[in-house]
């Protein structure tokens, strides 16, 4: 989440990916750093346990929205 932040505020377009548990904590995270808009997906949670195929699958779920929060930017 951090390094999206800093990204985005460097000019760098970024997409930052946490799992749904982690939602609040993502948002408390760029209020701090002077980003309270900051747009980031969400991933269901848990994901730690997961296979090599299914973190696979979860990716290519979610790489659509990634390009999609990347092309639109943070505006």
């Amino acid at each position: 989440m951090l390094d999206g932040i800093l990204l985005e505020k460097a000019g760098v377009p970024s997409a930052s990916i946490v799992t749904d548990v982690f939602e609040v904590t993502g948002r408390a995270m760029a209020e701090q750093w002077g980003l309270p808009y900051y747009k980031f997906l969400l991933a269901a949670h848990p994901i730690a346990n997961l296979t090599e195929a299914e973190l696979d699958q979860r990716a290519r779920e979610i790489a659509p929205e990634v390009v999609k929060l990347i092309l639109q930017g943070q505006d």
